[in-house]
C-alpha cells in the first residue's frame, strides 16, 4: 500500500498527474481510476487528495526486463559479488593425450636441458681477469678474451639446438585444405577489435545498483598471432592465442599448450569448442565492431528504469559479445571473449573438420 499527496488536471475524460517522478495520464470514474506513469501501470482510488495506487504487472518485455535478464554481464570488478572463480586449466602435466604423449616428452626433456653458454662466459671472463693480470703485455689477455667470446656464441647456438624441437609436416591436400580454412577462420577471429581472455566470474550480489548485472568478469585484453613457439621450428605457420601464462598453439594436428614450465597437448579429436553469444555491460568505450542490443542504467529499479535516488546514475550500452570456450578431458579449460559476434563458429568448425580428418 501507498498513500500520498498529488496534483492533477482534467482535459476531458483523462486526467494527468503530476508528480517529482513524471506525468502519467488515467481514465476512469470518480473514486476509480486506472492509469499509467513514470512507474508503470496502476490503479488509483480515493478523494479529497488522499489516494491509494497500486501497482500492476506489466507484460512488456524487452528493455523494461533487463534486471531480469540472466545472461548480462559486466567486467567492473569493483562491485559487490560472490568471490571470483577462476577459469583456468589442470597442471600442464595432465594436458597430455595417449596420441601426443611421446612428442610432449621430447619437448620438456629438450626445454629442460641446462644452457652451457653461460658458465662458459663466466668461465672466460675469469681466465681473461688472471691473464690481464699476470701478463706483462695486454696482447695475450685480448686474444683469450676473443677466444672466449667466441666460444660462448658457439655454445648459445649449441643450447639452442639441444633445446629445440623440429616439427615437419608433410600435409595432404585435403588437410592442407582444412588447416588452410583454420588459419582463414583464425584471421577472422583476430580482426575484431577487441580480444579478452576471461580470467575469472563471480555472481552479482546486488544486481539494481550493479545496472542489472548477473555476473562479474575479470577479463585481460589479448592479442592474438601466427607465429612458432619457444624452442620449436616447424615448416608451417602456427596460430596462437595468449590464456594467462599459457599461450594455446594450434598446428595441424593437435593444440600444444606451452607455459613457462612446461607444455601440454590436446589432440583434435579430444579438443572441444563452444561458441555462444553474451550480452555485456560497457561502462567503457564500445569496440567499434560491437554491436549494441540494449542500453541500461548503473543503478536501475526493478521494471528496468533509473533509479532516481542516484544523481550520477548514467545510461549503459549493452553490447553483445562471443565467447568460445576451449575444454577437454584431459584438463584445458580457457575461455576468450571477442567483440565481433559471427566468427566464432567458423574457428571451432574448422577445428572439428581437422578432427574428423586425423
Amino acid at each position: 500500500m501507498g498513500f500520498y499527496i498529488c496534483k492533477a488536471i482534467s482535459v476531458g475524460p483523462f486526467r494527468f498527474n503530476l508528480s517529482k517522478s513524471g506525468v502519467g495520464v488515467s481514465a476512469g470514474v470518480k473514486g476509480l481510476r486506472f492509469g499509467t506513469g513514470p512507474r508503470g501501470n496502476y490503479v488509483h482510488m480515493g478523494r479529497g487528495g488522499l489516494y491509494y495506487r497500486k501497482t500492476l504487472p506489466s507484460g512488456s518485455t524487452g528493455r523494461n526486463q533487463t534486471p531480469n535478464s540472466p545472461e548480462l554481464q559486466q567486467s567492473n570488478t569493483e562491485i559487490e559479488h560472490e568471490p571470483l572463480k577462476e577459469i583456468e586449466s589442470a597442471h600442464i602435466t595432465h594436458m597430455v593425450d595417449s596420441s601426443s604423449a611421446d612428442l610432449v616428452a621430447e619437448m620438456n626433456a629438450n626445454r629442460k636441458k641446462v644452457r652451457l653458454w653461460p658458465f662458459i662466459a663466466v668461465l672466460g671472463a675469469i681466465l681473461t681477469f688472471v691473464v690481464f693480470k699476470n701478463s706483462e703485455t695486454p696482447t695475450l689477455a685480448l686474444v683469450v678474451a676473443a677466444v672466449s667470446v667466441a666460444l660462448t656464441i658457439f655454445a648459445s647456438v649449441k643450447d639452442s639446438l639441444r633445446k629445440t624441437t623440429v616439427l615437419f609436416f608433410e600435409l595432404e591436400p585435403e588437410i592442407e585444405a582444412l588447416y588452410q580454412k583454420l588459419h582463414d577462420s583464425f584471421g577472422q577471429l583476430s580482426s575484431s577489435s577487441s580480444k579478452w581472455h576471461v580470467e575469472a566470474e563471480g555472481a552479482v550480489k546486488d544486481r539494481k545498483r550493479n545496472a542489472g548485472a548477473t555476473s562479474v568478469i575479470k577479463r585481460t585484453s589479448i592479442s592474438l598471432g601466427i607465429g612458432n613457439p619457444p624452442y620449436v621450428k616447424t615448416n608451417v605457420s602456427v596460430p596462437s592465442i595468449p590464456v594467462g601464462k599459457q599461450t594455446l598453439y594450434f598446428f595441424p594436428d593437435k593444440v600444444l599448450i606451452f607455459e613457462p614450465n612446461g607444455v601440454g597437448a590436446v589432440s583434435y579429436p579430444n579438443l572441444r569448442i563452444s561458441v555462444e553469444s553474451t550480452r555485456f555491460i560497457e561502462d567503457g568505450s564500445v569496440p567499434r565492431d560491437a554491436k549494441v542490443v540494449d542500453r541500461t542504467w548503473k543503478y536501475v529499479n526493478k521494471r528496468g528504469g533509473p533509479d532516481k535516488r542516484f544523481k550520477d546514475n548514467r545510461e549503459l550500452p549493452i553490447a553483445l559479445y562471443e565467447d568460445l570456450n576451449f575444454t577437454s578431458d584431459t584438463g584445458l579449460n580457457e575461455r576468450i571473449e571477442i567483440s565481433r559476434v559471427g566468427h566464432g563458429d567458423g574457428f571451432s568448425s574448422a577445428i572439428a573438420m581437422l578432427a574428423k580428418s586425423i
